[in-house]
């Protein structure tokens, strides 16, 4: 089995109602039911970050922007120089 890692937090006792209802009517323990709902909420935000939907309308006007010439823009370039913040 793999390793598990701990996650603590405090929440209100109306919060905590709530989600043991929540968990109670879909037959799981609050853990499994805050894990699931955390996990597929990082799941929506991390995809919101990649994915987009366009009409047709929106996809012309977005590729027209990506084809447009590139205005040089020197902070652009520096920063680029830089290391990432999680690279130092």
């Amino acid at each position: 089995m793999a390793k598990t890692a701990q996650i603590n937090m405090r929440v209100e006792p109306a919060q905590q109602a709530i989600i043991a209802r929540a968990a109670l009517v879909q037959h799981v323990d609050r853990t499994t039911f805050i894990v699931n709902a955390a996990y597929e909420r990082a799941k929506e935000v991390l995809l919101d970050q990649n994915f987009f939907q366009l009409n047709d309308e929106q996809f012309n006007d977005f590729n027209q922007a990506l084809d447009m010439p590139i205005n040089r823009n020197v902070k652009l370039k520096n920063l680029f120089k830089e290391k990432s913040p999680w690279d130092k």
